[in-house]
């Protein structure tokens, strides 16, 4: 991504707003997950059950710390043996997360993404964004920005250009505790 979309994009989720971008499998859609105003907004664009919560990318596993901080050591290991990549953990709460973040769950889903234009959003932001497929509940997945703009219109602040990462399918989630897969 070229310096200007970036900081373009950036702009757009400071000021509160709800960017569309390519991600490993899917495009996706992000925002602040500390912005209150954000969050509900890209719930009502969905349609998406508060309740279910989303998934929240960073860059590194260093930018989920605060997340982290709380976590028993041992439980560190499988996190950074499958990250960067496909792999979506559900990690206790430790209180960091946001409630539309979190939904009705007692653990956030968190994934240290190897796409390389999410990376540099994750860099530029300054650490995790939600990450959220581009769709209405029940639709399937948006696979272009011309689709996220036909489906979304203005509501979208931002649309990074770049392509998807070549992933056949969204991220694996697995709960952190358990060890259960929960989405293959």
């Amino acid at each position: 991504m070229e310096s200007a979309e970036l900081k373009a994009a950036v702009s757009a989720l400071r000021s509160g707003g709800v960017i569309a971008c390519p991600t490993e499998a899917v495009w996706g859609l992000s925002c602040d997950p500390d912005n209150d105003e954000a969050l509900a907004h890209l719930m009502r664009m969905k349609a998406r059950d508060p309740a279910k919560g989303v998934i929240l990318v960073a860059a590194s596993i260093y930018q989920f710390q605060p997340w982290l901080n709380q976590l028993p050591l041992a439980l560190h290991a499988p996190l950074a043996a499958s990250w960067p990549g496909p792999n979506t953990w559900l990690v206790p709460d430790n209180g960091r997360s946001h409630g539309l973040v979190r939904g009705a769950h007692q653990c956030v889903a968190l994934r240290v993404t190897d796409h390389p234009l999410m990376k540099a959003l994750c860099e530029a932001f300054g650490g995790p964004l939600v990450s959220t497929s581009a769709n209405r509940a029940g639709d399937p997945p948006a696979m272009s920005a011309e689709e996220v703009a036909s489906i979304f219109g203005d509501d979208v602040a931002a649309i990074a250009p770049g392509a998807l990462g070549g992933n056949a399918r969204p991220s694996t989630i697995r709960d952190l505790v358990t060890g259960n897969v929960l989405r293959q």
